[in-house]
C-alpha cells in the first residue's frame, strides 16, 4: 500500500484541487478512481459520514473534505511550494475567502447555469455579484495568492476551468472578459501553469458528461 492514497473521482473539481496540490508540493501518491454509484468499502470505511470523495489517505490515516485535505497537505509537506501564507493575518484572509468560493460562489455559478428557467435571473444576480466581489478582490495579482498559486487559487478551479464548460454545455454566459477583466485573465493563467493544466480532466470529455448529465449534483 502506497504512503499517500487519494480517492477521487476524474471529474471533481473537489478531487482536482488535492492533485494539484499534491504536485505542487511534488508528492507521490496513488490515485484510485472512485464509482458513486458503487461506492468501494474502502471509501464508505474511510469517509463514513459523508461517504464522498476526495479522501486523503496518508499512512492509513483517512482525511475528508477537501479544504481539510489542503490544509493538511500543506501543514505536512512544508518544505516547498507553501499552499498558506504564513503571516497569521494572510492565512485568516485565505480561509474566509476559500470558504467564501465554497460556501456562496460555486453553488450560485451552478444555480445560474443550472437551475429552472423562473429561477435562473436571481441565481445569475447573485452569481454575478459574487464574481464581481471576486474580481475586486483580486485587484491587480496575478494570483489570488500573489505571484504564487495558493489556496484561494486552488479552491477557485471551479471558477477557473468548470465553469467555462458549464457555460458551453448550459448556453450560459457568466464569466466574461468585458465584465471581469482581472478574473477572465486569471482563469486563463491559472489553467495554463504546468502544475494545474497537466491535472485538469480532458476538456471534450468534461463537456460530453455535462450535456449528459444535465443537473447533475456537485460531489465534493
Amino acid at each position: 500500500m502506497a504512503q499517500v492514497q487519494l480517492f477521487g473521482l476524474w471529474g471533481s473539481p473537489f478531487s482536482c484541487r488535492v492533485e494539484i496540490a499534491l504536485k505542487l508540493k511534488g508528492v507521490e501518491y496513488e490515485y484510485i478512481e472512485e464509482d458513486l454509484s458503487n461506492k468501494s468499502p474502502l471509501l464508505l470505511q474511510y469517509n463514513p459520514i459523508h461517504k464522498k470523495v476526495p479522501v486523503l489517505v496518508h499512512k492509513r490515516k483517512p482525511i475528508a473534505e477537501s479544504l481539510v485535505i489542503l490544509e493538511y497537505i500543506d501543514e505536512t509537506w512544508n518544505e516547498r511550494n507553501p499552499i498558506l501564507p504564513h503571516d497569521p493575518y494572510e492565512r485568516a484572509t485565505a480561509r474566509f475567502w476559500a470558504k467564501f468560493i465554497d460556501e456562496k460562489c460555486i453553488f450560485a455559478l451552478w444555480k445560474a447555469c443550472w437551475s429552472e428557467e423562473k429561477e435562473r435571473e436571481e441565481a445569475a444576480r447573485e452569481a454575478s455579484e459574487h464574481l464581481q466581489t471576486l474580481e475586486d478582490v483580486l485587484k491587480d495579482k496575478r494570483f489570488f495568492g500573489g505571484d504564487m498559486i495558493g489556496l484561494v487559487d486552488i479552491v477557485a478551479n471551479f471558477i477557473g476551468f468548470w465553469l467555462g464548460i458549464i457555460e458551453e454545455a448550459t448556453g450560459v454566459k457568466l464569466l466574461t472578459e468585458e465584465k471581469y477583466p482581472k478574473l477572465y485573465k486569471w482563469s486563463e493563467e491559472f489553467v495554463n501553469c504546468s502544475a494545474i493544466k497537466e491535472n485538469l480532466p480532458p476538456r471534450d470529455k468534461l463537456l460530453a458528461y455535462m450535456r449528459a448529465r444535465y443537473g447533475v449534483s456537485i460531489t465534493y
